[in-house]
Parts: structure tokens; sequence; C-alpha cells
């Protein structure tokens, strides 16, 4: 009887190997595929405003830095903190290639800063909403744009759309320092340790 088990299983092994390195090299093709028709998360309306993007807190949440008045001589460009997310098929794309794709969002969630107390000790903790902004890269819609990102400000998240900013407005200050394709990568340690090679 242990013989027979043991020529049963042998029997077995094979196949089940195979079948294991089937599903994978299937999972890979459909990953594929699905890298060629990828969902897009940025939608317009006519007039070429960005709609608000919604459910963006389910997306990759790559970091929050904040620029604080009391840091700033009073007098920061951005004293608040910025809660920044990537869509989740572009955040695939950025692990598998190191780029960033055409289609890519990021969206970045404008909130105050707060107490700056805490039981942990004292610090910069955040406070309420302010308002949202993103920016999207495409390279059929944004052709004239600084390597086709375009830079979007909404009034609140309870906008239907946002316009897109002037070139000088945000794209300038990208070019200028942003670390990667106008992304300040520098400053997300998320976006840096999912880059492959790293």
């Amino acid at each position: 009887m242990a013989q027979l088990k043991r020529t049963l299983l042998g029997g077995f092994a094979p196949l089940l190997l195979s079948g294991m390195l089937a599903a994978q090299v299937t999972t890979a093709a459909v990953a594929g595929e699905h890298d060629k028709h990828a969902k897009s998360y940025a939608h317009f309306n006519k007039d070429g405003d960005l709609l608000t993007p919604r459910n963006y807190r389910e997306w990759i949440f790559v970091g929050a830095p904040v620029t604080p008045k009391d840091m700033n001589d009073g007098n920061p460009a951005f004293p608040e903190f910025h809660n920044v997310y990537i869509d989740p098929v572009s955040f695939a794309h950025w692990k598998k290639t190191g780029k960033f794709r055409d289609g890519t969002i990021i969206v970045k969630e404008l909130v105050s800063v707060g107490t700056k107390e805490s039981a942990s000790g004292n610090g910069y903790f955040q406070g309420e909403f302010l308002g949202i902004a993103a920016t999207v890269k495409d390279s059929k819609r944004f052709a004239d744009s600084h390597n086709n990102w375009a830079y979007f400000g909404f009034e609140s998240y309870e906008s239907k759309s946002g316009a897109k900013q002037p070139e000088e407005a945000c794209n300038v200050c990208h070019k200028d320092n942003a670390a990667e394709d106008n992304v300040f990568t520098q400053h997300y340690p998320v976006l840096r340790a999912a880059k492959p090679g790293k």
C-alpha cells in the first residue's frame, strides 16, 4: 500500500508542478494584457476639465509632505499637509517599469496643520481637509505640456471638476525641481522603494 501511495504521488507531482507553472504563465499573460488595456482613473468633461477623482483614498498612499508656516518665515507656498495618492494601475506599472505610464493620475489632498502637541510628543499633526489638487500624464491630451503632465485645482472635494492650471503655475516648478518625470520622488520613499532595481 505504501508503495502504491508513493507511485501515485510520484505520478501526480509532475502534473501538479506543470499545472502551477501554467497558472503562473496565464497570470503573467493576463497581467500583460491588463497593462495594454489598463483602467483609466482620469476622466474629463467636454470642456477638458478633470472630473473630481472619487475614492482616491483607496489608491496607493505615497507620502504626506508639509511645509509649515513657522519653518518658512510665516509664508510658505503650501502651508498644509499634502496627502499624496497614485492610482493603483499606475503604481503597478511603476513597480514593473520604473516609469509613470500614460494615464497616471496623482491626487494631492490638502490638510491643515492642526495641533503641535500630542501624547507622543511635539510635532506637526494633521487638522482639517482643505481641498484637493491633481496631476495627470497624458501624451495626447497634453502634448504641449512639459513631459505631458497637466495640473488641476479644485475648489473643494464637492466640486464636480477642476480646471487645468496655467503651465507657469505648477509645471515650471516640477520641471525644475522634481527628481523624476515631474514627480517629487525625492519626497516619496514609497515610490523610491517600489522602483525596480531598488
